[in-house]
């Protein structure tokens, strides 16, 4: 089938000069139907990418693990996806008792009666779906693997984490997005956002890669997050609060599954390694 050699320089070249590109765009053409339309080509570039550069690659090998991750049912396993969810439902509880403890409102525990911003009046429960699947799709579609397989997982997961932080940078000019929302509030806000990136990107790698690296369930559970951020109530100053849960739960995650972490005989045959361990 071919060894195949991934080429993760190239891959964030193109992504972010064309997710940048379009949103710099959005940013400047702000206030019109346009916008939305420059939005949402910044968000489909890095799965746009992803699937270009796997189609185009000529190699069996690397199509074919795309095409298991995207509908490879059988290689999920629902117990790590479970667990992942009640990791961050603990998570965010834990985010709003501390708050309470120190003088919050228990009404964060109550579910919002809207979400907390909207493109060109466009839903923003569709927003979430198409940004959790789209991101995946060209995260997990081919730019984390292009990181981790030069790196093991604990090390891939700090660079992606800074990537993936990095590459929302656009979002803080862009008006009604939640970003927009956290750059008014203050430098401190934006800051508590892309910092949280990091921890949070060991946990969806631990997803990720205990489920033998599905897409399908990265895009359960970043789908999950996505609604609980906007669909309970918590405060701002919570979610500053909840980053360092997300970052406690981390370093559980990680010291529970060192060897996932920093096992490296995938490094350099991440497809071999992964048809290897399917026939085991």
């Amino acid at each position: 089938m071919g060894h195949y050699t991934y080429n993760p320089k190239k891959f964030y070249l193109i992504v972010f000069a064309l997710t940048w590109g379009f949103w710099i765009a959005a940013i400047l053409l702000k206030d019109t139907p346009l916008m939305f339309v420059l939005m949402l080509l910044g968000l489909i570039s890095p799965a746009v990418t992803a699937m270009v550069t796997v189609l185009a690659s000529g190699n069996k090998m690397l199509k074919d693990d795309l095409k298991r991750k995207l509908v490879g049912f059988y290689h999920l396993k629902p117990l790590y996806i479970i667990l992942a969810i009640v990791v961050f439902a603990a998570i965010v509880l834990a985010s709003i008792g501390t708050s309470v403890l120190f003088g919050g409102s228990p009404d964060q525990l109550s579910f919002t009666e809207d979400f907390s911003f909207s493109i060109s009046g466009t839903s923003a429960l569709l927003t979430i779906f198409l940004a959790s699947t789209l991101e995946e799709l060209g995260w997990r579609g081919y730019g984390e693997d292009a990181v981790g397989s030069y790196h093991n997982w604990f090390t891939e997961s700090i660079i992606f984490g800074c990537i993936w932080a990095c590459w929302h940078l656009p979002l803080f000019w862009v008006p009604g997005t939640y970003h927009y929302g956290l750059r008014e509030m203050g430098i401190f806000y934006m800051l508590n956002f892309l910092i949280s990136t990091i921890p949070f990107d060991f946990i969806q790698t631990w997803v990720y890669v205990k489920n033998r690296r599905s897409m399908l369930a990265t895009i359960i559970f970043h789908l999950f997050v996505n609604i609980m951020q906007e669909k309970i109530a918590m405060t701002p100053e919570t979610k500053c609060i909840e980053t360092i849960f997300v970052f406690i739960a981390a370093v559980v995650i990680v010291l529970t599954n060192k060897k996932m972490f920093f096992e490296t005989d995938h490094v350099g045959r991440l497809l071999e390694y992964q048809t290897e361990d399917e026939g085991r």
